[in-house]
């Protein structure tokens, strides 16, 4: 399930963040990177230290706080967010992520843009699926997430930079097929509460949502 999430980050969270991004320092982002992706990523990360605790702390509360997110990923865990930049010529290759990271396992991957995209050139994230490559280049304070058994790229930047925060989710619902039945049940129901209020419909679909969500929620 690939979506697209708007507003994660309102304009003024959203320059604040460019703000406390501007004061820190960045250093080679081949440091956590895999032996494999090592040798195809190209960006700088910022660097650990109390001002990127904040800032993770501020951003995957925006995050973990979105409705659509929520419903979406179904987030048990987020494992810390990573601040990356890509200046002109850079670039990340085709790779998958990690599987386990900080003792959490990968089942939701999602890039939050912060630059405006008319500001760089290239750095499309590219996700590849079985009907062929997805280009993804959203507004800053939008979110795109997407399941993280997907290969994917970040194409080169040919000016200006782009600046992004990554995250993996650990979600309730391992398999993605199920997270996507729920999320879709749940946009059902909500429609349909909108439209004709509290139905016999909208409680069966009610039930049938809930119910699925505890037959396969790991807690």
């Amino acid at each position: 399930m690939l979506i697209t999430i708007a507003d994660v980050l309102v304009p003024a969270d959203l320059e604040e963040v460019r703000g406390m991004l501007g004061s820190m320092r960045f250093e080679d982002g081949r440091a956590t990177a895999g032996w494999s992706a090592r040798l195809v990523k190209d960006n700088e990360q910022a660097r650990e230290g109390a001002a990127l605790t904040l800032l993770r702390e501020k951003v995957s509360a925006a995050i973990l706080g979105h409705e659509v997110f929520a419903l979406a990923a179904r987030p048990k865990a987020l494992t810390p967010l990573t601040f990356a930049r890509y200046g002109a010529g850079r670039e990340y290759g085709p790779h998958v992520d990690n599987p386990l990271m900080n003792g959490i396992r990968t089942d939701v991957s999602f890039t939050l843009f912060l630059a405006d995209p008319e500001t760089y050139d290239g750095g499309e994230l590219v996700i590849e699926s079985v009907s062929g490559e997805e280009e993804v280049k959203l507004p800053a304070g939008h979110l795109v997430a997407y399941d993280s058994t997907s290969l994917h790229r970040v194409a080169p930047v040919t000016r200006g930079e782009r600046m992004v925060a990554v995250g993996w989710a650990q979600s309730y619902v391992r398999d993605s097929a199920r997270r996507e039945l729920l999320f879709d049940l749940e946009t059902a129901k909500r429609n349909l509460f909108a439209r004709s209020g509290k139905t016999p419909e909208f409680d069966l679909l009610a039930k049938s949502s809930a119910n699925l969500f505890r037959m396969w929620a790991e807690v």
